[in-house]
């Protein structure tokens, strides 16, 4: 840095004390005092602004856990973005690639802050349909259903929409859990949980575009080898209805 202008090395020394106070000393030129009201500002609007975005987590974690935590994002993260709302995509990044693992780290830990970021992640998403290529009351079973841009089909090894103060589950579970976030037609979120045929089709969906309804669930069928196909490709539309109802599929392709 000594070739920057000086204006910018003191900025960074003040930055640096800010982030993190132990390794960084004060600015010699800088009242400590107000330095002080500095650090608590900074650090008090992240340590709000994630505790709102993960309220399950923070309210599963101690008070001086938490805030060691938070303190250790504050001072090692090095944000791609600088706006507030993006602010819980670089915690989960960092608890993914850059936290050290606490052996009293709840084994959910990370999917149950991915699964909440979620939430925000639709809240804010400024995706929409594309209306003109949906034909509302197309048939999805021999037409092409179309997938709303706002759901989004996860899996995750642990519950993690039941997880609660109540219930921590120390490992995972037999199977999969799968849930697909979605963002209604009043722009409210929601989580459902769906089973391993409902997850499969929407993966399906998602990766052939132009797979008829009819052919998603032959398929499916066939995958889990089931004896009686009929029963698979006739309960398919029950599904396929409920997740219209829902707002997740949005009608059939016009082709």
């Amino acid at each position: 840095m000594s070739d920057q202008p000086a204006f910018i090395r003191k900025q960074y020394e003040f930055t640096a004390n800010i982030r993190d106070p132990e390794r960084n000393a004060t600015p010699a030129d800088v009242d400590e005092t107000r330095m002080a009201v500095y650090r608590e500002l900074f650090f008090n609007n992240v340590e709000d602004f994630m505790s709102s975005s993960f309220p399950v987590l923070r309210a599963l974690t101690s008070d001086d856990r938490w805030i060691a935590m938070i303190r250790d994002y504050f001072s090692r993260h090095l944000a791609t973005t600088p706006y507030f709302p993006k602010m819980p995509s670089e915690f989960v990044d960092y608890l993914q690639n850059e936290r050290e693992t606490d052996p009293d780290d709840p084994p959910f830990l990370l999917e149950l802050a991915h699964y909440e970021w979620m939430e925000l992640v639709l809240s804010l998403s400024e995706e929409e349909p594309d209306w003109q290529t949906i034909d509302r009351d197309g048939d999805m079973f021999e037409g092409i259903p179309a997938v709303s841009p706002l759901a989004i089909p996860l899996s995750y090894k642990f519950p993690v929409h039941q997880i609660s103060k109540e219930k921590q589950p120390t490992q995972a579970g037999e199977a999969l859990t799968h849930i697909v976030v979605y963002r209604d037609k009043n722009d409210a979120v929601h989580f459902l949980e769906i089973n391993s045929a409902t997850q499969r089709l929407l993966q399906l969906f998602g990766e052939n575009e132009s797979m008829t309804g009819k052919s998603a669930l032959e398929t499916v069928a066939k995958e889990m080898q089931h004896p009686d196909p009929d029963v698979v490709i006739n309960g398919g539309r029950t599904i396929f209805s409920d997740l219209y109802d829902r707002d997740i599929l949005l009608g059939a392709k016009i082709i």
